[in-house]
C-alpha cells in the first residue's frame, strides 16, 4: 500500500440497475450485488462511493460487494472504510480473488465477510513511491517516517477492531513482511466469517464497475 496513487481514467457503469427501478420508486430492493475488481485510487474510490451512495438513496437494504483488489492508496482505503460503514444499509464483502494491501481495510468494512475457496489476503507495510530525483534531508525522512507510522497505526487500529487477532504484536508483524494468508488463516483470525463460493441469485441486480486502464 502506498501513500499516493495516480488516478485512472474511468468508464464506469454504476447505473446497471434492472429496468423499472428508479430513485423515485417507493419499491425497495433487498440486495444489490456490486463487483469491484480494481486498484484503490482516487478515481476508483469516487466511483465505488457514488455507486454505493446511489444504491443507499434508492433504499437498498444490503450491498453485496464482490471484491478483488491489488490495493492502492492508504487514504483512499480508509475513506472507503469509513464512508461505506456510515451508509444506512448493510454491507457484505466477499473476496472473489485476492484482497491485498489497503484492500484489506476496504474488505473489513463489511458487517458480514466471506471468501471464496482458494482466495487470499496479503498484508505488508506502508511505503511511498519516488518517481523523480528527490533530495532528502533528515527532516524530510523524519516526516516521511512519521507519516508511515501514522498510517500503519490507523490500519492496525481498524484490523484490531474488526478481527480477532490475539495480540497487537501479530498485527505489527504483518507490516514487516509481505505475508500472503489463505482463507483458513482469515477465518481463524476473524477476517472472514465463512469460506463459501460467491453466488448471485437468478434475477438479482448486479452493478459492474468497469475502469479504463
Amino acid at each position: 500500500m502506498t501513500q499516493s496513487q495516480p488516478p485512472e481514467a474511468v468508464t464506469a457503469n454504476p447505473q446497471s440497475l434492472p429496468q423499472g427501478h428508479s430513485a423515485s420508486l417507493p419499491q425497495r430492493l433487498d440486495v444489490v450485488y456490486v463487483s469491484f475488481c480494481a486498484e484503490v485510487n482516487p478515481t476508483t474510490t469516487e466511483a465505488l462511493l457514488k455507486t454505493c451512495s446511489d444504491l443507499a438513496n434508492r433504499g437498498v437494504r444490503q450491498i453485496y460487494l464482490l471484491l478483488s483488489t491489488p490495493g492502492g492508496g492508504v487514504s483512499n482505503g480508509i475513506t472507503l472504510f469509513n464512508v461505506l460503514r456510515a451508509l444506512p444499509c448493510q454491507l457484505v464483502t466477499h473476496n472473489v480473488g485476492s484482497v491485498n494491501s489497503i484492500g484489506n481495510v476496504l474488505f473489513l468494512a463489511g458487517e458480514m465477510r466471506y471468501a471464496s475457496p482458494g482466495t487470499t489476503f496479503m498484508f505488508h507495510g506502508v511505503g511511498f513511491d519516488i518517481v523523480d530525483r528527490v533530495r532528502f534531508e533528515e527532516r524530510n525522512l523524519v516526516e516521511r517516517l512519521q507519516s508511515i507510522r501514522a498510517d500503519q497505526k490507523k490500519i492496525a487500529d481498524i484490523i484490531r477492531s474488526r478481527t480477532s487477532f490475539p495480540k497487537d504484536g501479530e498485527i505489527k508483524r504483518l507490516f514487516l513482511q509481505a505475508a500472503t494468508k489463505d482463507t483458513a488463516f482469515a477465518k481463524e483470525r476473524g477476517i472472514i466469517h465463512e469460506i463459501r463460493e460467491a453466488k448471485v441469485p437468478d434475477g438479482a441486480p448486479v452493478v459492474q464497475l468497469v475502469f479504463k486502464r
